[in-house]
């Protein structure tokens, strides 16, 4: 019983019309650039193989707390067709072999488990979360904790079980740990037809029962509700965005202060139908959000959206300055190394016809810059359609990015762009990720950096035969 991420079930009418929106523009003028780190080569995520049997996988995402100490997790099929999750683990530099989620299989008595998110606190401390399916089959939302270095045993989200019921389903779909053991996720639960959302806290290494977003009810017209991201500055000061249902989708946003929920609020200044789909939290009460946004009467309106939490109070959701609002657009991820300094990327298309570009565009000192397109990815784009998945800062302006482009032959395939001091180089495809992706498919999921050098890139690619493989990327 696969599922799909609120974000794409509730806007599925506002993806086909918002996927891209860019009039491609140079980037900023180039100076003198210090040298930065320099990606290594992908390597396969090691016992992935093993582990499926050969019939591949898949990683979400990945996680650093310092250099050379990283968490990724993912999904793989197992020898008897079973969809099954792994977890990974660098330490001190070293990748170890890929693990199947400690008690996930006895859980999944309905082969049907998936991982959705993932966040690591310090070395060694990490959490994720996603779904499994009993044999009703229902999805059953999980959470799985490392200590110290080893992950404990996955367990069903407190509480979901109450929200849906016996006959209900719930998913977790995102979550952030601020330190050990001080986490936040949220997801979405359905009970009698209806998807509501819900959030759930950890709190000195014990998850407590999950809660429907509070005020959400108010706001939820409809009968899909769900979270798409979740971001902690500090143990108790969280951030959630999500979508709902109010006749057309629409973006919601609730903060965690000093452990409890307050009340969602539809994202001020909204124009039509919406969603954000990530956030970024540097201190309690200063985050940031991307999304897009659109008219269902009116293409010309869509575009990707920023907004920005300070001091407590989120602002009005504006349009990227320098972006052509169209049929396509989409901001896809944002990373903040400080208040008011931020990164965002995504993908965009001056029409519907035409292929999209991958961009970026800053923050900051509090105020947004005009978008750009990737340095030097035109160059690799040559087929057209590229977009950026991942930005990931450390320190303001000290950042990297991830994503997909296609090339002359039609292949898709994965980049990885560098910032330093503010100055972003060329997209280079991402080293050695070409050479196995032998099917033609390949792009990068997730990046995370812990230092202006350091960074470690998740990316998927396809085998001839059909099957997935996941690969790792760092940037030392």
């Amino acid at each position: 019983m696969r599922r799909t991420r609120v974000m794409v079930a509730l806007a599925g009418a506002v993806a086909a019309w918002c996927a891209a929106s860019l009039a491609v523009m140079a980037a900023p003028a180039a100076g003198a650039v210090a040298r930065a780190g320099s990606w290594g080569k992908a390597i396969e995520v090691p016992g992935l193989a093993r582990l499926s049997a050969g019939h591949g996988g898949t990683l979400v995402a990945v996680s650093c707390s310092s250099p050379g100490n990283c968490s990724a997790d993912g999904n793989y099929t197992d020898h008897l067709g079973r969809h099954q999750a792994f977890v990974v683990n660098e330490k001190n530099g070293s990748w170890g072999s890929a693990t199947e989620v400690p008690r996930l299989a006895a859980l999944n008595t309905g082969k049907d488990a998936e991982l959705m998110s993932l966040s690591c606190s310090s070395a060694g401390n990490c959490a994720a979360g996603g779904f499994y399916t009993n044999s009703s089959p229902r999805n059953r939302a999980f959470v799985v904790s490392e200590k110290h270095g080893s992950w404990r045993k996955a367990m069903q989200v407190p509480g979901a079980a109450g929200l849906s019921g016996a006959e209900g389903s719930s998913v977790l779909d995102a979550l952030s740990c601020a330190s050990a053991g001080n986490c936040a996720a949220g997801g979405n639960y359905s009970a009698d037809g209806d998807q509501q959302a819900f959030v759930v806290s950890e709190k000195n290494g014990s998850w407590g029962k999950a809660i429907e977003v509070p005020g959400l009810a108010a706001l939820n017209n409809g009968t899909l509700a769900g979270v798409n991201s979740a971001s902690c500055a500090s143990a108790g000061n969280c951030a959630v965005t999500g979508t709902y249902d109010s006749g057309a989708p629409a973006a919601f946003v609730v903060n965690e202060n000093n452990g409890s929920w307050a009340k969602a609020i539809e994202v001020p200044g909204e124009f039509g139908v919406a969603t954000f789909s990530s956030v970024s939290c540097v201190s309690a009460g200063n985050c940031a959000a991307v999304g897009f946004s659109g008219s269902i009467t009116n293409d010309a309106a869509f575009g990707p959206l920023v907004v920005n939490e300070k001091n407590g109070t989120w602002g009005s959701a504006a349009l990227v300055t320098g972006t052509t609002a169209s049929a396509r657009n989409a901001a896809a991820s944002v990373s903040c190394a400080s208040a008011g300094n931020c990164e965002a990327g995504g993908n965009s298309a001056p029409v519907i016809e035409t292929p999209y570009q991958a961009f970026l565009v800053r923050e900051k000192n509090g105020s947004w810059g005009t978008a750009f397109g990737v340095p030097g990815l035109a160059a690799l784009n040559v087929d057209g359609n590229a977009d950026v998945a991942s930005v990931s800062c450390k320190t303001a302006r000290n950042c990297a990015a991830g994503g997909t482009y296609r090339d002359g032959n039609g292949h898709q395939q994965a980049f990885v762009v560098s910032e330093n001091n503010g100055t972003w180089s060329k997209a280079i495809e991402a080293p050695g990720s070409a050479a196995l992706n032998t099917g033609g498919s390949a792009y990068i999921t997730s990046v995370s950096c812990t230092s202006a050098r350091y960074c470690v890139a998740a990316g998927n690619y396809t085998e001839l035969s059909g099957n997935g493989g996941a690969f790792l990327v760092s940037r030392t």
